[in-house]
């Protein structure tokens, strides 16, 4: 500490206590001095101030303070036995980290108290105490009396105005045991401070209560979507859970009975299998959906694209389709051109085409559904048309939405899930679709993939087909 102290609050002043630096090993209690030798009255102060309330509280004792010796003060009957000690704490460290209340060592710096003094003025006088703004161009001195004191009240530094302190006057301590300071302002110029007056409150008041009616509001509707949400994904878990149950109750049935041999002929036998094999098809239609579904969620829906005719792949699509239609009595004409190629990955297209034939077949009715796809505008557009009641115009942006049903009660079986897959994997090849009013008033699910064209450009061939189920 002394070759990087020796700047350190010099005293200079003739007759003064001497000034050196000192080390108090508080585990020995020796204390070790570097520059002049101190009084014995001064070694024994520093021994039982500060050496001793380092051990006695060391959970309380701060890692740096001062400290004034009895006596100590600026005039001149106190300067020979005065003194002031600057010091700090070294505690015990374990592997780098200081050890809660074990205090090692107290190095510090002793001076006479006019070292003190001439410290605070220059820091006092170096830094302005008020911003220019507020002072209107006057300095410090005129503005602002300060008086600096000892413990005991004997003053070390006053400066500004000479008046007594006035009814705008403060004290500051940092601790208990340290020098004071007491600031005032001369009534005559404490009417001169320019202080901004306090602007109308009812703007920002205002403000806050628009905002907080805000928060309210998309806090009220976030929690309405939630339960929304929450209500929606109850549905979907009680539809899959049927449709899952009806599959396998059929399967079960006449497996049980193949496996007991209960069928009565070859005709039933092959019957039982068949069904087995339809349902076995539907849960493998409904699990796909799922899978397709969990995809989308987590943005991981991936197509491979390549350039491909549509009739032939729509067409097998219709066939593979029949044992997914069951029993129904329903009719499925296909309207295709023949020359239409487009950029399509062939397993999307068929979850795509399966999803929207199912819908029409469940939503339709007993009508007719037709399967249509036409070249417009560089796009391959796939309609499938029902017969059923339609979807209201408020409803066609949300039927392509997860677990919405139109009809949840209707009697209708569904997961809601199949239109949402179609919206994803349509996205993922980077077209469109929607829902427009068929010509007979039923539902038309228009999609558009882009990249499209036609084998033979000078002239398209079309062909129409109908296929019925079940078969006669």
């Amino acid at each position: 500490l002394s070759p990087a102290a020796d700047s350190l609050l010099p005293c200079g002043d003739p007759g003064s206590s001497p000034r050196f630096t000192f080390a108090i090993d508080l585990r020995t209690n020796a204390m070790t001095t570097a520059g002049a030798s101190p009084a014995p009255a001064i070694r024994a102060w520093l021994l039982d101030s500060i050496g001793a309330e380092a051990r006695a509280s060391a959970a309380s004792l701060a890692r740096y303070g001062v400290a004034w010796a009895p006596g100590a003060g600026v005039g001149s009957g106190a300067r020979e036995s005065g003194a002031v000690a600057v010091y700090g704490v070294k505690p015990v460290r374990y592997n780098g980290y200081a050890a809660h209340d074990a205090p090692l060592a107290v190095y510090g710096v002793v001076s006479c108290p006019a070292a003190m003094a001439r410290l605070v003025a220059g820091v006092v006088t170096r830094h302005p105490l008020l911003p220019a703004r507020v002072a209107g161009g006057l300095p410090t001195a005129r503005l602002v009396g300060l008086a600096v004191t000892d413990p005991w009240g004997r003053e070390l530094y006053r400066s500004g105005p000479s008046e007594s302190p006035s009814g705008y006057a403060g004290d500051s301590a940092a601790t208990a045991g340290s020098i004071v300071v007491r600031a005032w302002l001369p009534p005559e110029v404490a009417g001169r401070l320019v202080v901004a007056e306090p602007g109308a409150r009812l703007p920002l008041l205002l403000g806050l209560f628009a905002l907080t009616a805000a928060l309210t509001a998309v806090a009220a509707l976030q929690f309405r979507r939630e339960q929304e949400l929450v209500r929606l994904r109850q549905d979907f878990t009680s539809s899959v859970s049927h449709e899952l149950r009806t599959p396998l109750t059929q399967i079960l049935l006449f497996g049980e009975t193949l496996e007991l041999g209960r069928a009565g002929g070859e005709d039933a036998r092959r019957e039982a299998v068949g069904v087995i094999v339809q349902e076995a098809r539907r849960l493998a239609h409904l699990v796909e959906n799922v899978l397709h579904l969990s995809r989308a969620e987590r943005r991981m829906v991936r197509v491979n694209p390549s350039a491909a005719p549509l009739a032939p792949l729509l067409r097998e699509i219709v066939e593979r389709f029949a044992p997914l239609a069951g029993a129904d009595a329903v009719r499925i004409r296909t309207e295709l051109d023949e020359s239409l190629v487009a950029l399509v990955d062939a397993d999307a297209l068929h979850q795509i085409v399966i999803n929207l034939l199912d819908n029409a077949i469940k939503y339709g009715g007993q009508g007719v559904v037709t399967l249509r796809a036409t070249l417009r505008s560089g796009a391959a557009r796939i309609e499938v048309e029902d017969a059923g009641p339609g979807v209201p115009a408020a409803e066609r942006s949300r039927v392509w939405e997860p677990f919405v049903r139109l009809q949840p009660d209707g009697g209708v079986p569904g997961s809601g899930i199949g239109l949402a897959v179609v919206r994803e994997l349509v996205a993922a090849h980077g077209g469109t679709c929607g829902v427009e009013t068929a010509s007979q008033g039923g539902a038309r699910f228009v999609l558009e993939l882009p990249g499209a064209g036609r084998l033979d450009t000078a002239r398209a061939s079309h062909t129409s087909t109908e296929v019925a189920w079940p078969a006669s």
